[in-house]
């Protein structure tokens, strides 16, 4: 009697953005073919499909690299040890929500008119590298860590495309979100921030451990990371509601600073009491932006004081 075969996976993925250039299946011949260091790390799954191990950092920088060179041009890309290796699909998804709140019904915002504002870049830089390549926009983006701006200043050289459209400033204070950074008279359409989650490093940890256990079907003893992330990038007193209610506060003493202040929120139960402040520091428009990849939920919390 002949065996079941597996049934396929989806042709799409779940939940994406209409206009994200990652929703169907990878094309590993192609992304191959612009990135061969791919190659090594592509084989056959169970359904019988190309895919990579999701558990090796190795793997996914390669993949990452090889989207941000088919899908927008971006020929160089890489990060420092133990740097935040993020989902390039979800990092897209919010750029393209951001665009969709900035059009409201309209044409979609593109150009050096639209500034964005992208609170904690990273040394992996990855929002301003692919909003500026998809959209034309301008972006500044701050960072408290050293070695990470100097590591998306190299990102942005090395990439002539987008080279002027992205300028980098260092934050000195870990507390502040645009005092210190910002320039007199300086005013933005819309500022970006993915905030830290965890509230401390063994949360940080903790977590770690099960996206692990969860892709690769084993515990682990050390936490290896397929993203990785520094302590600046994972954790921070309070964790992600406590450092939204801090840039809603001081986004309320420069209210004419940014068009809309936008926050990722990736857990639900934050949004009642982050909307509750909202009302409180005076806000005048209040979105929430509903995001999906597969099975995990976020959300963009945006507001406003126009």
């Amino acid at each position: 009697m002949p065996s079941k075969s597996r049934p396929s996976p989806p042709v799409t993925k779940p939940g994406l953005h209409p206009r994200n250039r990652f929703r169907g299946r990878y094309d590993f011949p192609a992304l191959i073919a612009c990135s061969s260091a791919l190659k090594e790390f592509v084989s056959r799954n169970a359904y019988g499909d190309d895919s990579i191990d999701y558990g090796n950092p190795a793997a996914v920088k390669a993949l990452n690299q090889a989207l941000l060179r088919h899908g927008y041009g971006l020929e160089h890309w890489d990060l420092p040890t133990g740097y935040l290796c993020p989902p390039i699909p979800g990092r897209s998804d919010y750029l393209h929500y951001v665009a969709d709140l900035l059009a409201d019904g309209n044409a979609l915002p593109r150009g050096t008119e639209v500034s964005v504002l992208d609170l904690g870049v990273g040394a992996n830089c990855v929002y301003p590298l692919i909003g500026a390549s998809e959209y034309g926009w301008r972006f500044v983006g701050t960072e408290v860590d050293s070695l990470a701006l100097e590591w998306a200043t190299g990102l942005v050289a090395a990439n002539p495309k987008v080279r002027d459209l992205i300028a980098l400033r260092h934050q000195p204070a870990r507390t502040q979100c645009f005092q210190g950074v910002m320039q007199p008279g300086e005013r933005f359409t819309v500022s970006i921030c993915n905030p830290p989650f965890h509230e401390s490093a063994e949360a940080a940890a903790a977590g770690s451990r099960r996206k692990q256990r969860n892709l690769t079907g084993r515990a682990v003893a050390k936490v290896q990371l397929n993203f990785g992330g520094t302590h600046s990038e994972l954790w921070c007193p309070g964790g992600e509601l406590a450092f939204v209610e801090r840039m809603i506060s001081q986004s309320a003493r420069v209210p004419q600073l940014c068009q809309w202040f936008t926050s990722l929120i990736s857990k639900g139960e934050h949004l009642r009491p982050l909307e509750r402040q909202l009302e409180q520091v005076g806000a005048k428009q209040v979105r929430v932006l509903e995001m999906a990849q597969g099975q995990k939920q976020s959300r963009v919390l945006a507001w406003s004081f126009y």
